[in-house]
């Protein structure tokens, strides 16, 4: 029996693509999750685990879709290996019965791994390079002047929090974050 498995990693992502595939390759049984790869705890993919056989293919749209990490590839690739478990990955062109197929499946996360660790190194020397710049990334901060306002506005009791939104632009979240802080202080001293 042919058994796919599809995950993104964020809930707005879309599984379609990889369904679609997945149902064209002849799976007839869909395992699918949203949620992060560098997980191992993924409710879909061992139950999936728990319901394949011996003799039973596992197919993926792409190997990182099975997980992250070239050891986590691995040690899947050497479970279902014993459980006499094929994998298939489509866009990889990875089919492990073939002899082949299992050489150029643990070559590939190999340089899987070595992508994502390429792209975070560079990730991180862009924000070291803007950073010696003078920028910094996140959220701009809100005014200090805004937020006091905010503050003695409140403290008045004569508006609400929404209306206090409005006439500072202080979010309520912003608002309610800055008056946990200031009872903090309170307690402090």
């Amino acid at each position: 029996m042919k058994i796919g498995y599809a995950r993104v990693s964020t809930q707005d992502q879309s599984l379609d693509v990889q369904l679609d595939a997945l149902e064209k390759a002849g799976c007839e049984k869909i395992y699918q999750e949203k949620m992060s790869g560098m997980k191992d705890d993924r409710p879909q993919l061992h139950d999936l685990l728990k319901y394949a056989r011996e003799g039973d293919v596992l197919v993926v749209y792409k190997l990182d879709r099975l997980g992250r990490s070239t050891k986590r590839l691995i040690e899947l690739s050497d479970e279902l290996q014993e459980r006499g478990v094929e994998l298939v990955s489509i866009r990889d062109s990875i089919d492990t019965t073939t002899a082949v197929g299992k050489a150029m499946f643990r070559m590939l996360a190999v340089l899987s791994e070595m992508e994502r660790d390429l792209i975070s190194e560079r990730t991180r020397a862009g924000l070291e390079s803007a950073r010696a710049r003078g920028r910094s990334g996140g959220r701009p901060k809100k005014d200090k002047k805004e937020i006091e306002k905010a503050l003695k506005l409140y403290d008045t009791e004569q508006y609400t929090v929404k209306e206090i939104e409005e006439m500072t632009s202080v979010s309520k979240a912003t608002l309610y974050r800055e008056i946990r802080k200031r009872k903090g202080k309170e307690k402090i001293v």
